[in-house]
């Protein structure tokens, strides 16, 4: 098997991933995935993908994140490894990805700050005397 590349985004961050076949480690940034995401929520969330579709101990993972905070890179990632695994069998992962909603990426960003307010859509307070 070749090796395959895929992309994820989530608000600021970038998931670029590099798949092969392996024993099923993940390396992020040349740190393991424990090290890097300590959290085990944020674990779960990464490896979703790999667990819904039984491919937990077949594949090997390099990726290189960027950008944007630990929730966002680990999301960016989830869809970055959802998308490479309906690269390697479209027929057989997709609808299973699809249906827990691991296909789509979500849209929502930051909305910017404006001028002559504390925030994007804060007032500063109204005085009437």
């Amino acid at each position: 098997m070749e090796v395959i590349n895929a992309l994820g985004r989530r608000k600021a961050a970038v998931a670029r991933i590099y798949l092969s076949a392996g024993k099923g480690n993940i390396t992020i940034n040349k740190r393991s995935l424990e090290e890097y995401f300590p959290y085990k929520l944020l674990q779960y969330v990464v490896t979703q993908p790999l667990m819904l579709t039984n491919n937990n101990e077949k594949y090997d993972i390099k990726v290189n994140l960027d950008g944007g905070g630990i929730t966002g890179q680990a999301e960016a990632l989830r869809l970055a490894i959802a998308r490479a695994l309906c690269k390697v069998d479209a027929e057989a992962n997709r609808p299973i990805l699809k249906k827990n909603g691991l296909m789509t990426r979500d849209p929502r960003e930051v909305e910017r700050k404006k001028p002559g307010q504390p925030g994007a859509r804060r007032r500063f307070q109204f005085s009437k005397r």
